[in-house]
Order: C-alpha cells, then structure tokens, then sequence
C-alpha cells in the first residue's frame, strides 16, 4: 500500500459566500436574546449598573487589603539605597556592596505585580530621557543592551534630573539617587542558569546602579535557595513580605459584597456552595471567583424575567408600578407566590389571581418585606456567628460563609451541628460568653430604632444582669467548683473516682442553678429564637426567585466543565455544536473527517488495522459519489490524505497512538463503543 505525506497534500476550502460573525459581547448577548422581550433593555442596564457598582466596590477592597503591602514595599525600596551617593567615598560600606536588595514577596496562586509595576514606574515621571537631546537612533539603543550602558544612561538621568535648570521635586529631595527596580513577576517561571548570571552581573555594579530586586514568589521562600546556588543567593540582601492569604481575601469578599445589603442581587446556598467548591478544590484564585460572580450576575438577568425587579428599595414602586399583563402572569407563576396563594382565603386567592392592580400592590409589599428580611438576616447571622466561631471543633465551620452557606440551605436549628453548637455554649465560660456578648451588642448597635431594636435591649439587659452577678455569688459559684475539683484529686481509686462523678451528675440535675448557669441560659434561649426568627431560608420569603439566582447547574457547567465529556459529544454527535448537520445517529458524509473516524473506531477493538479502518472511512465518505472509474481513482487519492489527517488529529487528542506490536495497527486509548 503506498502511502503519501500528509505535508505534502494540498487541500482546497471554497471561501464561504456569507462572512463569519464576530463573537458577540455582552451586550449584544443580552439584545439578542432579549430584544423579543419588552423589558429587555431595562434588565440589562439593571445589570450592567450592579454589576458596575460590586465591580468598584471589589478593586477598592483589593486596594485596601494591598495597601500595607505596598507601603512596606515602596519604604524597603526608599531605604534600601538611602546612602547610595556615600557609599562610593565610603570604604566601610564597600564591604556589603555587592549585596543586592531583594524584595520576596509570598503572593500565593494567580497573583500579579501588575499594578505594584504601573505604581513604581508612575513616581518616575521626571526622570523620563528627553527624547529631543537624545539623537540616538532607537535600534541602536536596544542593540546596546548591556549593564555599562545601562549605568552610563543612569548617571546621565540622573545629571539631567539634578540639572539647576530644573526645579527639584519632593521625591527627587527625599531619594537624590532613585532606586532601578527589576520585578520578576513569576520567579519560579525564570531560568535558573538566566538568572544566577543576571545575579552575577548586577552584584557587580551596585556601585554604579542603585539596583533592587522584587521576586513575585506563589509557593515557598525556598524557591529562591532552589533556583540558585550559595553563592549566588549570598549576592542577595532578601527581607520577606507576605501578601494577604487568599483565604482571607474571599472571607472580605463574601463578607462585603455577599453579606452586604448594598447590592440587592444574592445567591442561593447551593450556588455559593459551588463557587467557594471551585476555590477550595481547583485554583484558590479570588478572581475567578469574582468572574463566577459576574456570571452569576448576568446569567440571574437573563434567565429571570422579573429580574426587572432586582432593584434598590427607592426604585421598587416605579418599576412595580410599570409592570404589564404578561410581567403580572411571569409573577403569578413563581413557585414561592403560588405557595402563598394557596395559604390564603378564597378571596384573597381571586384577587392575586384575576386584579392585575391588587397583584402589584402586593408584590410591592413582597420586595419591601424582601429587604427587610435581607436587612435583619444579616447582623443576626453575624451575632450567630460570633458565638459558633468560639466553640471546639466548629460545629457550624470556622468562617462566615461555612454558617450562610448552612443557614441559606434548609432550617439551620434542625440540624444536628447546630443542636451541638447549643449544648456547647450551654458549658461556655463567663468571660467567654461575656466577651461574645459585647461582640454582638457592636453589630446590632447601628439597628437601634429597627426592627432589631428590641433584641438590642434585651441584649443590654443580659449584660447589665451580669455586671450584677459579677461579686459574691459567683464567687461562691467558683469556690464551690474548686472544693469539688479538690475532692476529685483526692479519688486515687478509680471505681471511687466513678462513683463521685456520678453522683456530682445527679446532684446537678437536681441541685438548683445559679444565678450565671441561668443567665447563661438564657442568653442561648435568645440567641435560639433570634435565629428562628430571622434566619429562615430565603424560600420562605414570597418573590425571592427575583433577587436569587439558584441555577448551580448551570454555573457548574460553565465554570466546571468535564473536557471529556465536551470532546466526546462534538465528535460521536456533531449535529449538536454544528447546526447544519441532522441529528439521526447514522454516520452521514456531510460530517466532518475526524467525526467519521471517531465513529468508526468506536467499532474496533484495542487493535485497529489501518487498511480496514482506511476501507470503511473511504465507504462512508464517498457513499454519495458516483463509481466511474476515471474519478475513483481520484476520490481514492483525496480520501487517503483526508484519513491520514483525521487520524493524525486522532493521535494528537490521544485516542489513538502506534504500536509495535503490529506495524499496520493502532492501539486504541480509549474504552466502551457506540
């Protein structure tokens, strides 16, 4: 069987007569799919507008939880040559000069310098060359790229900089000699053989070049001494900063954005559970969360109609007001508001069902009540938290979004941890619970006047009460105690030792409670009923189906998708990505060349004979040709170049690889047929 290079084939694609549409964006996303709709403008400015106003409010709190970092940064690089213009008349600071200032910064995974870069180099501006006594021409100043000449430029800047004729800024007073700062963004993705030499090089013109070093470091400090010998890295001066954990940069995250009543927009438990799955177990990158958000965001606009709604409390009774016929019937098909017709009388049900303007009215009072609800689950699901954080072994979890994840998913009071968390606290220590106490009355302090306000007295009467309590009687409460720990000590004997722990049981049970065991219950009872009552499943709340996105499948899909999966269905079922072809589920000459072959040797074993699997691929592929002779051979030529490259791309995808077995087989890679 002769055999031609896939190289050296020529294959010809008519050009197509309609021009191929450029991906859409996001706004034309939202116009194609909802310029059928009569709101659809409205909703995808609403979401445009919040997505805008969470995007503002995440860059300013990654703004914050950088700016220590950067500040201790830029203070190492202002001090790190300090007495640069001293140390060349200065023979005692000739010893260390060769010593490198080197910044490591621990960033963690998927952090960038990007903007740390943009800062640095914007302080500079005064030292820009001056490109019109510069004569040089540009190609000849890249060919020149070496550290003489890159210390040549400096003392010329420099020269310029200091110049009488130019007026002096502050920094130029603070720092006469500006450090050259060299950031390697991504340390562990440098050469180590580039990098030692660059190392070398440099140590050997500090004198002349103010020289600091800023390594991005994602893993460990060591990476430095594993890139580089002793020798080398003693050429360095490091000083370590850590940058903020990522864990705790998605803790600000959920807690300002998620946990804010700022934003009208929320997620549902088990989206959430999807997002902070994805973190924890794929990329600990708080921007992809970010982007799982911003998905969220647009796919809740899209999918919902009555995301219309998904608004600021001042902006609820125009839109409400605007609500056509069919936006009424969108509303009276929402599974929570058919649950809350049928718990009405059959009056009431007629009118939610029939009077478009009584339906209006309600549904304004269902977003008002929406954000009170979203208003007082907050603080409480904090005061909760405060209290679960404290406790062994975290019952509830040690972060915040552990405990909303648990309270937006079902009755957190019917579950077993949360049963555990109120016998704990019910053994919480005095100053503990006090402590916790004080926590709390901080969070409810700004609900003064609210709806919360009187579980804001009652928690300043629980505290006054244990100021009361806080001479004689606990005193004795606490000599008791020790006596009955010092009569414990004393019980070598292990059948006495049981004897006396039962009877301290009993005794408990039927002793009275003091006067802390009692505030101490009853400061667990009145957490118990804040949480009944203000932290019930977002499922409860008539119309939540506005505000919540709850479609995880969805967000997993896009967010967590299988490759497998995808690769399998576009070559055994083309029709499903390629509108064009039918979906009847035979093999069609219409399909592309690598779908036939996948097909094929689907139907073959682990061992595939070439000139078999090349027969039956010729057999589909020219099933619509006619069999004169003349073009058969022809048809044969082109068909052999077409098999070659669709196993060729095969190979590449990893479904199949040559054997040694066999010379005119392949091995199959993969199991299970068609």
């Amino acid at each position: 069987m002769t055999t031609s290079s896939v190289s050296k084939g020529c294959f010809v694609f008519k050009p197509s007569a309609k021009k191929k549409k450029l991906p859409l964006t996001a706004a034309d996303y939202f116009v194609e799919s909802l310029k059928n709709s009569e709101d659809g403008r409205i909703r995808f400015e609403s979401c445009q507008f919040l997505w805008q106003q969470m995007k503002s409010q995440t860059e300013q709190l990654q703004e914050e939880l950088n700016k220590k970092l950067f500040d201790n940064l830029i203070s190492f690089l202002k001090k790190s040559h300090s007495d640069f213009q001293n140390r060349k008349n200065d023979w005692n600071c000739r010893v260390r000069s060769s010593e490198i200032p080197t910044a490591a910064l621990l960033l963690g995974i998927k952090q960038l310098l990007q903007k740390l870069l943009s800062q640095l180099m914007g302080c500079g501006s005064e030292l820009d060359v001056d490109e019109e006594d510069d004569h040089t021409p540009i190609s000849q100043r890249k060919m020149n790229c070496s550290m003489a000449s890159l210390s040549g430029w400096y003392q010329e800047i420099t020269k310029k900089a200091h110049s009488p004729k130019k007026k002096r800024s502050a920094s130029l007073e603070l720092c006469q000699a500006p450090p050259i700062v060299v950031v390697f963004k991504d340390l562990e993705s440098f050469t180590s053989s580039v990098l030692q030499e660059f190392i070398v090089i440099s140590s050997r013109y500090c004198r002349e070049l103010p020289l600091v070093l800023v390594f991005g470091i994602a893993t460990s400090p060591m990476i430095i001494h594993r890139l580089m010998s002793h020798s080398v890295s003693s050429l360095l001066c490091i000083e370590l900063f850590q940058s903020l954990s990522c864990t705790e940069h998605l803790a600000t995250v959920v807690d300002k954005l998620l946990l804010s009543n700022q934003f009208p927009f929320k997620l549902s438990g088990r989206v959430l559970q999807v997002l902070i799955t994805i973190f924890l177990y794929h990329d600990f990158s708080v921007q992809n969360f970010i982007k799982g958000l911003q998905l969220s965001v647009v796919e809740h606009f899209n999918s919902q109609p009555l995301s219309v709604l998904c608004c600021d409390l001042q902006d609820i009774k125009r839109r409400v007001k605007s609500l056509s016929h069919n936006q009424c019937e969108n509303v009276r098909h929402l599974p929570s508001f058919m649950s809350f017709v049928e718990s009405q009388t059959p009056e009431v049900q007629v009118k939610l069902l029939t009077d478009d303007s009584y339906l209006k009215e309600m549904t304004r009072k269902f977003l008002q009540d929406l954000q009170m609800y979203h208003e007082n689950y907050t603080p409480v699901l904090r005061c909760l938290h405060h209290f679960t954080c404290i406790l062994p072994k975290y019952p509830l979890g040690k972060q915040i979004r552990e405990l909303y994840c648990a309270c937006l998913e079902k009755n957190i009071w019917d579950t077993e941890e949360y049963k555990s968390a109120l016998n704990l606290l019910r053994m919480l220590a005095k100053d503990e619970l006090v402590a916790t106490l004080h926590k709390c009355l901080d969070v409810l302090n700004p609900y003064s006047g609210r709806q919360l306000d009187s579980a804001l007295k009652k928690l300043k009467e629980l505290l006054a009460y244990f100021q009361c309590i806080e001479g004689d009687n606990l005193e004795n409460v606490d000599n008791d105690e020790s006596s009955t720990q010092k009569g414990l000590q004393k019980k070598t004997d292990l059948y006495q030792l049981q004897k006396t722990l039962l009877e301290m049981k009993e005794t408990r049970r039927t002793k009275k409670p003091s006067r802390f065991e009692s505030l101490r219950l009853e400061v667990v009872d009145f957490l118990d009923g804040l949480v009944r009552d203000y932290l019930t499943p977002p499922e409860e709340q008539p119309l939540y189906e506005v505000v919540y996105f709850s479609s995880a499948t969805i967000l997993r899909k896009h967010l967590n998708a299988v490759p497998r999966i995808a690769l399998h269905t576009a070559l055994n079922n083309p029709s499903s990505y390629l509108k064009s072809l039918e979906n009847d589920g035979t093999l069609s000459s219409a399909a592309p060349d690598i779908c036939i072959a996948y097909k094929l040797h689907l139907e073959c074993g682990r061992l595939i004979n070439l000139y078999d699997w090349l027969e039956a691929f010729a057999t589909v592929v020219n099933a619509d040709e006619d069999s004169d002779s003349d073009s058969l051979k022809q048809v044969d030529e082109m068909t052999h170049a077409r098999f070659i490259r669709a196993v060729s791309e095969l190979e590449l995808l990893g479904f199949v690889k040559p054997t040694k077995q066999k010379t005119d087989h392949v091995a199959r890679l993969t199991w299970g047929g068609c």
